[in-house]
């Protein structure tokens, strides 16, 4: 009887974690992002415009998120185990935690500072939803001292998800290209940085238009990106000056792929050329430094989720990725995506996310 003897050299593998974790880090960092730029507004009672288009944005990504990060689960019902079976050493069963403190924070605070504006709706409309603005503007407009207390459990949970994000994903020491603490400071910059775009596409498209505003934000858009470009350069340092080994190899690994190049590349030119248009042309440019904005920040999370996940853990070579159609690839990002629009739609015709003072806005919007 002959003996065959197989050697396993390398075993491809498909990817664990899919578009949808993409998805959800995408618009959990837009909506914690959106939500400190709406601070003032919720703390002070200053700068209203930018805190009311910075609520809307911070809530109509923080609703949507948690359906992609279900759907991630393959299984909604899963999410239960979270809490029947803690795990207190696991970043991500704290975000099980962390994710209803900031989301229950986000909608009462939402809720409170439109409660006075759903009063007065109540008084200028008829029928059924009438009574759903009386319901929702019961007690008229909340007091500073209360907002002010809502933003402290807010900020608190908004803080919280946002390390959160960044840890669960730097804590896998497996892949080098993913244990880093720079990881979640990219995350988070890139996150701030593509809700003041959010912002910036608002402010352009939803009837604003203002230009104090777009300069401002602008301005704070082209620190975002030396932040990020600096964050970048400090990671390539350490890994070519091997100032940590776990640094070095992440950058041995990836540096001589021709397709990580060009994405490097890519992400260098769009950093920069967002700088520079914010910088050289900071009023009237809005929609393009936003949409770049917005880019960069989905750019950074698929390539740090997909294309780290094409890196073997053991073995030569890259495994291949090709995004599917159905329902785990193209079909749940444009769904995700629908399902964003929807909503973005329903409460720009329904909530008072403009204020019942600002009339005009609403119907240039609505034109």
């Amino acid at each position: 009887m002959d003996t065959q003897i197989v050697e396993v050299i390398n075993v491809s593998r498909a990817v664990a974690w899919l578009p949808w974790a993409v998805q959800y880090f995408f618009l959990i960092g837009l909506s914690v992002g959106a939500w400190f730029l709406a601070l003032p507004w919720l703390w002070r009672g200053t700068q209203e415009t930018l805190g009311r288009l910075a609520l809307l944005a911070s809530l109509v990504c923080g609703l949507v998120a948690p359906v992609a990060l279900l759907a991630d689960l393959h299984g909604p019902g899963r999410f239960y185990h979270f809490y029947l079976y803690l795990q207190p050493h696991s970043w991500m069963a704290w975000g099980s935690v962390f994710i209803p403190l900031y989301l229950g924070g986000l909608m009462l605070s939402t809720w409170l500072a439109w409660r006075g504006d759903f009063a007065r709706l109540a008084g200028a409309t008829s029928g059924r939803l009438a009574r759903l603005y009386r319901l929702l503007g019961h007690g008229g407009s909340a007091s500073r001292r209360q907002l002010r207390s809502v933003s402290v459990l807010t900020f608190t949970g908004a803080a919280l998800v946002a390390l959160y994000t960044g840890m669960e994903v730097m804590v896998i020491q497996a892949r080098p290209l993913w244990h880093t603490p720079f990881l979640p400071l990219q995350f988070g910059v890139t996150a701030v940085a593509g809700a003041i775009g959010l912002v910036l596409v608002f402010n352009r498209l939803l009837g604003a238009r203002d230009h104090v505003l777009e300069v401002r934000l602008n301005q704070l858009l082209a620190l975002s990106q030396l932040l990020v470009l600096a964050l970048g350069a400090l990671w390539l340092a350490t890994g070519l000056l091997a100032l940590d080994p776990v640094h070095a190899v992440a950058l041995q690994q990836v540096a001589q792929s021709a397709s990580w190049q060009f994405t490097a590349v890519w992400a260098t030119a769009a950093t920069l050329l967002t700088l520079l248009i914010a910088t050289r042309w900071p009023q009237g440019s809005g929609l393009v430094t936003g949409l770049l904005a917005l880019h960069s920040a989905w750019m950074i999370r698929w390539t740090v989720f997909i294309g780290g996940q094409t890196v073997p853990k053991t073995g030569a070579g890259f495994y291949d990725y090709q995004l599917p159609l159905g329902n785990d690839g193209l079909l749940g990002i444009v769904g995700t995506a629908g399902l964003w629009l929807a909503l973005l739609m329903i409460l720009l015709s329904y909530s008072p996310w403009a204020g019942t003072t600002g009339r005009d806005l609403t119907a240039r919007s609505a034109s």
